[in-house]
């Protein structure tokens, strides 16, 4: 059974970075924790951190020290080989490999990079290495100035290599292919390699292909004059301000660097005029050469300016800065969640990576983790993306929120409110939302008003509701926005995030109401604690249930956590265990456990129990020696609302624990509540939750 996988590419400049971070994004969605090591790296100075390893261990949060993650650095190897110590190099590196591997469930382990001195030895050197570790490998090769026989015939090589000493290629990657001929690369590679190995063809893509102003920046030693906050703007090319303003200004391109002397007043203010021109394109930053600096009073000019983009001043004359910003190659880093996010999408979109898990996972971790939860539920969302309304749509937490679902391709979004205070708020917040893959609904003008009002009326007309009072509430944007999930207009609605849970959810009572076999609407949150996730219920919508009640909460909780793959395990919760405790509140939860074996007695309960003997396995063997629950519990039924909002609030803020939710579990269709307090996450997280209800579960 592996339990680690080994990147190697054949070639510098390859763009292993975006299979690294693609196969640790799909690692952590399939097991608890996943380690990442690297045997060999570049030459660091003093109290530096390599780039790679801080952004690896950065954005997918690995408990490890940089310091731990490494083996040698190049000049090390070089070192040692020249003094025949192969033997000491491979013992080291196996040595720190098993002391990653005893901590991980999974380690990724990456290659070198074949830059510098020894670049040469490299190739035999990821071989041995991988060989003596005992893992398969995955292959990246670069298409860059190859032709198709040359890309197929250097990974076909590779692939050879690593069979000939014994290890086993799961995954050959062409990366850097015009796009027009991704098609052509995987059916020529399929041609040669071995049916059992994985295909994966990536195209060259502009986001990663092109430095940052935060790279050249860092190559060239640049001093920040402006705009340090836009740092991570994206340099789509670069051209020379030599020329009269007015012939320059006709030479920009999106995204474009301004490369000019720091005396060009007129180049400088033209650029940064054009930049928030609606007739020329957005630049991604000026660089002044020559060391020198604009006068005082150009320099007070600018400081007025407001969302200045990045200005920085360097040593050198325009052509040869121009030159080395040319040659620069374009890095990964830590900070760039741009990069990272577009990597991972590639990887996913280009690369088989379903039978790729089925290949690297042999064996299936105990449990559920936050991270495999989370990866989880966003794959599953995006696997069929539902529609989804946000009434509160001029809320600044709101808006965010829908810039990470749109970014991560969710799901559809519709936001509610007056659509020139939404549009105001969006371009104030300045988050880069396309407002092209949103809607934007003002209720009061929508064609549908008198439809949504019509239908209130008839539905609640039994309620003394007439046209004129219907018409009135569905100005609300909570009525309409349920109105809308109620037409199918809309597969989900989220709010709260300024409304009351009443307020959200009292029109989904009122016309949506519930599933045949529900009788009551109650909620979960689903507890990402450290190291497992839980169910609990219901923490959020009823105050004192009866012991029937608590059953059919408990059964709706059941259903939703083995909906979301988690085994459900049910906890019934109360001051005493067993037979021992007396008193009105326990006998309803013990009546309740009653009901629940003889309705359901497919699922194992435990109740009256407490929380300590619900989740310790010691205490729960001690108090309840034959349960099945005790100790191991993963749903929890509170006995009312306060001890059950309490009893999450208190969990969620001493363990540190993410708590999404509440979701509302009995409706016939999905309408979800936030919390006033709620963070983008919360919102992210609530509406994911939403489009999977939305799915059927």
């Amino acid at each position: 059974m592996s339990k680690a996988i080994y990147v190697a590419t054949t070639e510098p400049n390859s763009g292993k970075s975006i299979v690294s971070l693609g196969l640790m994004q799909l690692l952590l969605g399939k097991m608890a924790k996943v380690g990442y090591f690297r045997p060999i790296i570049d030459d660091l100075e003093k109290g530096k951190i390599d780039n790679h390893i801080k952004t690896v261990l950065t954005y997918f949060e690995v408990d490890l020290k940089p310091e731990d993650t490494y083996a040698y650095t190049r000049s090390q190897v070089v070192q040692l080989k020249n003094q025949d110590k192969d033997d000491e190099i491979v013992g080291h590196i196996i040595h720190k490999f098993k002391a990653i591997e005893d901590r991980f469930d999974f380690v990724l382990v990456e290659g070198t990079d074949f830059s510098g001195e020894g670049a040469i030895i490299e190739w035999d050197i990821n071989v041995i290495i991988a060989k003596n570790l005992g893992i398969p490998a995955v292959i990246i090769a670069s298409g860059t100035g190859k032709t198709l026989e040359e890309l197929v015939g250097n990974l076909y090589m590779a692939y050879d290599s690593f069979k000939e000493k014994g290890v086993e290629v799961l995954l050959t990657v062409a990366n850097k292919v015009q796009p027009e001929n991704v098609t052509l690369v995987v059916t020529g590679l399929k041609k040669k390699l071995p049916k059992k190995v994985l295909i994966g063809a990536i195209p060259m893509n502009p986001v990663l292909g092109n430095p940052t102003v935060k790279e050249i920046a860092q190559e060239l030693n640049a001093k920040i004059l402006f705009g340090e906050s836009f740092l991570n703007n994206q340099v789509g090319g670069f051209s020379v301000g030599a020329m009269q303003l007015r012939n320059y200004l006709t030479h920009l391109k999106m995204d474009s660097l301004v490369i000019t002397p720091g005396d060009r007043a007129d180049i400088i203010l033209g650029a940064l005029q054009a930049n928030i021109s609606a007739n020329y394109p957005n630049l991604s930053g000026v660089v002044l050469t020559g060391d020198l600096l604009p006068e005082k009073s150009i320099i007070k000019l600018i400081e007025g300016l407001s969302d200045i983009i990045p200005i920085l001043s360097v040593k050198g004359g325009t052509f040869s800065v121009a030159n080395r910003i040319g040659a620069i190659r374009p890095k990964i880093y830590a900070e760039n969640t741009e990069k990272i996010t577009t990597s991972i999408q590639d990887f996913e979109k280009y690369v088989p990576t379903n039978d790729l898990a089925e290949r690297l996972i042999t064996f299936k971790a105990e449990g559920i983790t936050p991270r495999m939860f989370q990866y989880n539920l966003l794959k599953r969302a995006k696997s069929a993306k539902k529609h989804i309304v946000l009434p509160e749509g001029t809320d600044e937490r709101i808006l965010m929120a829908t810039k990470k679902l749109i970014d991560a391709d969710a799901v559809k979004i519709t936001l509610l409110g007056d659509t020139v205070k939404v549009m105001a708020k969006i371009t104030e917040l300045d988050i880069g939302l396309d407002i092209e893959k949103i809607d934007i609904i003002d209720p009061k003008k929508s064609s549908h008003f008198m439809d949504y009002a019509t239908t209130l009326f008839e539905l609640r007309k039994h309620k003394n509701v007439n046209l004129a009072m219907a018409k009135d509430l569905m100005e609300d944007v909570s009525y309409f926005g349920t109105m809308m999930v109620y037409k199918g207009h809309a597969d989900g609605m989220v709010s709260g995030a300024v409304h009351t849970t009443q307020h959200t959810i009292r029109p989904a009572l009122q016309f949506i109401k519930t599933r045949p076999e529900v009788s009551i609407v109650s909620s979960v949150f689903f507890m990402c604690l450290p190291n497992r996730v839980t169910v609990f219920g219901d923490c959020a919508i009823n105050p004192n249930p009866t012991a029937e009640q608590l059953s059919e909460i408990a059964i709706s909780s059941a259903a939703t956590s083995n909906a979301f793959g988690i085994e459900p395990k049910i906890a019934m919760l109360s001051y005493s265990s067993g037979a021992s405790g007396v008193g009105e509140d326990v006998d309803r939860v013990r009546k309740a456990t009653e009901i629940i074996r003889k309705k359901r007695p497919d699922l194992k309960v435990e109740g009256p129990i407490q929380y300590d003997a619900a989740v310790d396995i010691n205490v729960g063997k001690s108090k309840l020696p034959d349960s099945q629950v005790a100790g191991q519990a993963t749903v929890f039924i509170f006995p009312d609302l306060n001890t059950g909002n309490n009893t999450y609030k208190a969990v969620q803020r001493e363990t540190g624990a993410l708590a999404i939710g509440p979701m509302l579990q009995g409706l016939n269709k999905p309408v979800n509540d936030l919390s006033r307090g709620c963070t983008v996450d919360d919102i992210f997280n609530t509406v994911i939750i939403t489009a999977i209800q939305a799915q059927g579960l």
